[in-house]
C-alpha cells in the first residue's frame, strides 16, 4: 500500500481533497464520535447491568450494599442520544461534503476536457467520455468517505479501546489489541491487494460494456439491415459474463472480509472475557468491569464493518484515477497565452503548416501557407477528407500544428488568451453541434445574454422565423439530440443563425453552411450574409463551386487536394 505508484496515482486527487481539509477533519471527528458513542453505550450498559444485578443479590442476601444509579444511568442516556445525534450529523455532514467534492471533481474534469486539443478528444468515443464524467468521477468521489476516514477512525477506535481496557488490566489491553490490529492490517492492505486485479478488470469490462451498448443502440438499424445484430448480442453477452464473473469474485472476497470482521470481534470479545474472568477470580477485577470488557469490544464491529467492501474495490478507484490522470497529461489546445487582440480585424496567416494525426499514414495538411487579410473573403474548396475541417480546427485553436505556425495579427496563435480568440472568432462547424434543448438555448450558446428579439432577428436571416413562430412552443421547442427532430436543412440553418449572434466576431469560418438547403433559399440567405459579413474576414469552406451558394465578395479561392493547397 506504500507503493510509490499508488501515491503518484492518488496524489492529484488527494490534493484536491486537501482544499477542504478542515471540513473533512470535522467529518472524520463526527464519524469517530459515532463509533466512540457506540463503544461507550455497550461498555457502560454492561457495567451498569452487572453492577445492578450484583447489588440486588447482595441486598437479597441481607448484606449492606449501595449503588449510585443516576451517574451511570445518565451516562447511558448520554451515549444513546450522542450516538443517534452523531450518526445523523455525520451522515448529513459527510454526504454534503461528498457532494461538494463531487462538484470539485467534475469542475476539474470539465476544465481538463475543455483544454484538450482535437487529437485527444477524437481518440475516444462519446460513450468513453460519458464514462469518464460519470463512472470514474463517481468512483473517486468516495475516496474520502470509503478509503480515508473509515480506516483512520477504525485504527483510532482500536487503540482507544485497547488503551481503555489497559487502564484496568494492561495485559488484556495488549492481548486484544494484537488481533484487532492484525485484522485491521488485512482489511486495509490484504483486501486491497486481493481485490486489485478483479476490481480493475471489472471497471474496464463495465467501460467496454457501456460503450458497446451505446453503439449498439445508436447503430441498431444498421445492425439489423446487415444481419449482424446476433453477433453483436453475442459480444455483449460475453462481456457481460466476464463482468458478472469479476463481480462474483469481488463479492466473495468482500464476504471473506466481513466474516473476518465478525470472527475477530467475537474472538477478541471471548478472549477478553476469559482473561477478565481469570483476573476477577484472582481478585484483580470487579464483576462489572469483567462484563464491560467484552461488550466494549463487541462495539468494534461498527468501526470495522465498512472496510472489507471499500478496500476490496480499491483497484476500481486506482483505475479511475489513472484514466483521469492520463487525461490531464494529454496534449493541450494551443491557446494558452495571455495576450489580447487590438481593435479591428486581425490578419490571419498560416506559414508552412503541416498537421499529422497520431497513427495516421499521411498528414492531413502538408506545408500549407495561406494569408487572410483584414476584411478579406477567401473560399477553400476540397473533397471530403481533403483537410478543410482540419485547417479550420487549427485556426480555431483546437489543434496544434505538427510543423509550421498559425499567426494572428503577426503573433503566434498560442500567445493569445483563449477568451480573446473566442470573442474574435465565429465558426460554423461541419458537424452540427445541437443539443437536446430548446431552440433558444441552442442559439444562446453563442450569446448567453442575447434577448429574445435578437434570436428572432437571426432566425429571420436564415428564414426560420415563420417556422418557429408556428410551433406550439415557439422558441421553447426542443430540437432533440444532435438536432434529430429537425430536417438536415433546418439544423444547418439553425447552426448558421447561432453564428450570426456573434456580433463581436471579426473572423468568420463557415464550413458548408448551405448543405441540405435548396439553391433558391441558399441564394437569399447568402445575400443577407453579405451585409452581416461587412467589415469581417471570412474563410468559406465548401466542396465545389457548383454546390455552393453565390456568396458575394469572394476574391480568391484555393483548392485542397490530399492536404496540399493549390
Amino acid at each position: 500500500m506504500s507503493n510509490p505508484s499508488l501515491r503518484q496515482t492518488l496524489a492529484p486527487w488527494l490534493r484536491l481533497l486537501g482544499r477542504r481539509r478542515r471540513r473533512l477533519q470535522v467529518g472524520a471527528l463526527l464519524l469517530l464520535a459515532t463509533v466512540a458513542s457506540a463503544i461507550g453505550l455497550l461498555a457502560l450498559s454492561g457495567w451498569f447491568i452487572t453492577a445492578t444485578a450484583l447489588t440486588g443479590l447482595l441486598l437479597a442476601a441481607g448484606m449492606a450494599a449501595s449503588l449510585d444509579v443516576y451517574v451511570p444511568g445518565g451516562g447511558i442516556r448520554f451515549f444513546a442520544v450522542a450516538r443517534t445525534v452523531a450518526r445523523y450529523l455525520e451522515r448529513l455532514y459527510n454526504h454534503d461534503s461528498v457532494l461538494r467534492l463531487l462538484a470539485d471533481l467534475r469542475a476539474r474534469l470539465f476544465a481538463v476536457l475543455a483544454g484538450l486539443d482535437g487529437h485527444s478528444l477524437a481518440r475516444r468515443r462519446a460513450s468513453e467520455w460519458l464514462n469518464r464524467l460519470t463512472a470514474d468521477i463517481d468512483t473517486l468521489d468516495g475516496l474520502y468517505l470509503r478509503l480515508l476516514a473509515p480506516p483512520l477512525v477504525a485504527l483510532l477506535a482500536i487503540l482507544g479501546v485497547a488503551g481503555f481496557l489497559a487502564l484496568f488490566a494492561p495485559m488484556i489491553g495488549a492481548l486484544v489489541a494484537l488481533p484487532l490490529l492484525l485484522a485491521w492490517a488485512w482489511l486495509v492492505l490484504g483486501q486491497a491487494r486481493w481485490g486489485l486485479v478483479p476490481s480493475r478488470r471489472r471497471v474496464a469490462s463495465l467501460d467496454r460494456l457501456r460503450g458497446q451498448a451505446v453503439e449498439t443502440l445508436q447503430g441498431l438499424p444498421e445492425w439489423i439491415a446487415y444481419g449482424s445484430l446476433g453477433r453483436q448480442r453475442t459480444r455483449l453477452e460475453a462481456e457481460e459474463s466476464a463482468l458478472y464473473a469479476d463481480q462474483w469474485r469481488l463479492g466473495l472476497r468482500s464476504a471473506v472480509g466481513n466474516a473476518l470482521v465478525g470472527l475477530t470481534v467475537s474472538g477478541t470479545a471471548v478472549l477478553a472475557l476469559w482473561l477478565a474472568a481469570a483476573a476477577h477470580q484472582a481478585g484483580q477485577l470487579s464483576g462489572p468491569v469483567m462484563v464491560m470488557m467484552p461488550l466494549a469490544l463487541l462495539a468494534m464491529g461498527e468501526a470495522l464493518a465498512a472496510l472489507p467492501a471499500a478496500f476490496t474495490q480499491l483497484g476500481a478507484s486506482l483505475a479511475a484515477a489513472e484514466r483521469l490522470n492520463a487525461l490531464e497529461a494529454a496534449p493541450r489546445a494551443p491557446l494558452g497565452g495571455d495576450q489580447t487582440l487590438a481593435a479591428g480585424v486581425p490578419e490571419l496567416a498560416l506559414e508552412g503548416v503541416t498537421l499529422r494525426y497520431p497513427g495516421a499514414l499521411t498528414p492531413a495538411l502538408c506545408e500549407v501557407s495561406l494569408r487572410l487579410a483584414p476584411g478579406e473573403r477567401i473560399a477553400l474548396l476540397g473533397a471530403s477528407g481533403a483537410g478543410k475541417s482540419s485547417l479550420a480546427a487549427l485556426v480555431a485553436g483546437q489543434l496544434t500544428a505538427t510543423a509550421g505556425e498559425v499567426k494572428v495579427a503577426g503573433r503566434p496563435l498560442g500567445a493569445l488568451s483563449p477568451a480573446a480568440w473566442r470573442e474574435a472568432l465565429a465558426w460554423q462547424t461541419q458537424r452540427l453541434e445541437l443539443f437536446d434543448d430548446s431552440l433558444a438555448a441552442n442559439l444562446r450558446l453563442a450569446a448567453p445574454e442575447a434577448e429574445e428579439a435578437a434570436l428572432w432577428r437571426v432566425l429571420a436571416l436564415v428564414e426560420l422565423d415563420n417556422w418557429a413562430a408556428a410551433l406550439p412552443q415557439g422558441l421553447a421547442t426542443r430540437v432533440g439530440e444532435g438536432g434529430g427532430l429537425l430536417s438536415g436543412g433546418q439544423a444547418r440553418r439553425l447552426s448558421l443563425a447561432r453564428v450570426l449572434l456573434r456580433e463581436r466576431a471579426r473572423l468568420v469560418i463557415l464550413d458548408e453552411p448551405f448543405a441540405g438547403v435548396d439553391a433558391a433559399m441558399a441564394a437569399r440567405i447568402a445575400a443577407r450574409l453579405d451585409a452581416w459579413l461587412e467589415g469581417r474576414s471570412l474563410l468559406y469552406l465548401i466542396h465545389q463551386w457548383r454546390d455552393a451558394a453565390p456568396l458575394p465578395g469572394i476574391r480568391r479561392s484555393y483548392r485542397l487536394v490530399e492536404g496540399q493547397l493549390t
